[in-house]
């Protein structure tokens, strides 16, 4: 039995993206709200660190921009590759109908910082680390909060709504026996740092080789790496040994030669199990699940995040008023999914064409890759860089603040 119970308003499961963005929302839209969150701090190293242009949009629109933008942060306003022999510019963000036209490099510890300090100027703001949600309460059918451990042992927190942010591995709709859909992913990534220097090239870009693939983003004093690789290739690559992986890193970016030492042994690179699935139904009565819980996202384009601050958002735009004024909200649940729906399937299904009919079939080539076609009218007529500069930096149907300031 829990030591101690108390009552809220809504009770978010995870301090990620959505849980933060929805919890300060809610907030300042006069609604108690309490935030668990299973680790001591948001410290935690190679997560999504993009803060896209509609998401710098939301902030602008809180009145917060200035400020966000004076944490150390790197600003890209193209995406640049190389496939084979050619270099590519793959997106433009300039021309978007934002006030911030470019990808900000953040480590997302800063951007949930933010949220959090912000969060904590209003009194319905309740954020509780080190504090893990283990257990949904079920009343009559109806889910009517959750049960956490925490170091002072386990509390039950009973809310009129629940929603689970606790990403893809989530707990909540796990114990809730939602139905999930595997769309499955064709790759995994490893992730790894390498110091960055002055004179090394500043821009963000993927590079394609026969059998080998790479991105890199610039985060000021160094260049955080994924490395892709085929589905449950782990095995593989680590049977070659540490020697090998650092000569295809090499291979890949040749200014690395004279630091690759930096990967010392293979507790410098993580593995990011991809994984691209959704829920058929986001919510049961007392109970939404947003964010990573109600979709993972493949990293191509790096846009979880983005989708996920944007579900955070059509959640308070929807739930704060009826919230607030006590009313039940479960018929409501189904209204956020279905503005949110359309938006990630859309994305969903650029991932799975972008991984299957590029990725996959250069990791399984043994012949240097080519641009394909539609790469190449790219280079060729600049202007449809905007096409994927629109989709990466804006989604679709991009969110507005649509919350009141209760203060």
């Amino acid at each position: 039995m829990p030591q101690s119970s108390i009552k809220t308003t809504c009770c978010v499961a995870g301090g990620g993206p959505a849980g933060m963005m929805l919890g300060f929302l809610l907030a300042r839209a006069g609604v108690a709200v309490t935030i668990l969150e299973k680790h001591k701090d948001f410290l935690r190293d190679f997560r999504g660190d993009i803060v896209h242009p509609s998401t710098l949009e939301l902030i602008y629109e809180l009145g917060l921009i200035d400020e966000f933008l004076e944490l150390p942060h790197e600003e890209v306003d193209h995406l640049t590759g190389k496939i084979g022999a050619t270099s590519v510019t793959l997106a433009d963000f300039s021309h978007l109908p934002v006030h911030c036209r470019f990808l900000a490099l953040m480590p997302q510890w800063d951007f949930l910082n933010f949220l959090a300090d912000h969060g904590k100027l209003y009194q319905g703001f309740d954020l509780r680390m080190r504090a893990e949600v283990t257990d949904l309460i079920e009343e009559g059918g109806c889910i009517a909060g959750v049960r956490a451990k925490t170091p002072d042992g386990d509390i039950d927190i009973r809310a009129d709504l629940t929603v689970g942010c606790d990403g893809r591995h989530s707990t909540v709709r796990e114990r809730a026996k939602l139905e999930v859909e595997d769309i499955g992913a064709p790759i995994d990534v490893l992730w790894f740092r390498i110091s960055r220097r002055r004179d090394d090239a500043t821009d963000m870009f993927g590079h394609i080789e026969a059998g080998k693939m790479m991105v890199m983003l610039d985060r000021g004093e160094y260049w955080q790496c994924a490395y892709v690789i085929p589905k449950g290739g782990i095995d593989r690559v680590k049977a070659k040994g540490l020697p090998a992986f650092r000569d295809a890193v090499v291979e890949m970016t040749p200014f690395f030669k004279d630091r690759i030492g930096e990967i010392k042994d293979w507790d410098d690179v993580k593995l990011l199990t991809v994984t691209i699935d959704r829920l058929r139904q986001w919510h049961r009565p007392g109970l939404l699940c947003i964010g990573d819980a109600a979709h993972a996202m493949s990293p191509v384009g790096g846009v979880g995040i983005n989708l996920a601050v944007q579900d955070a958002v059509a959640t308070a735009n929807i739930l704060a008023g009826p919230l607030k004024a006590g009313n039940v909200v479960h018929e409501l649940l189904a209204s956020v999914q279905q503005r949110r729906s359309l938006p990630m399937r859309a994305i969903q299904r650029i991932q799975v064409v972008v991984q299957n009919m590029l990725l996959a079939p250069a990791l399984a080539s043994a012949e240097r890759p080519t641009p394909p076609f539609p790469v190449k009218l790219m280079n060729w007529f600049p202007i449809l860089r905007r096409i994927p500069a629109r989709i990466i930096g804006m989604g679709f149907r991009p969110e507005h603040i649509h919350t009141p300031n209760a203060t």
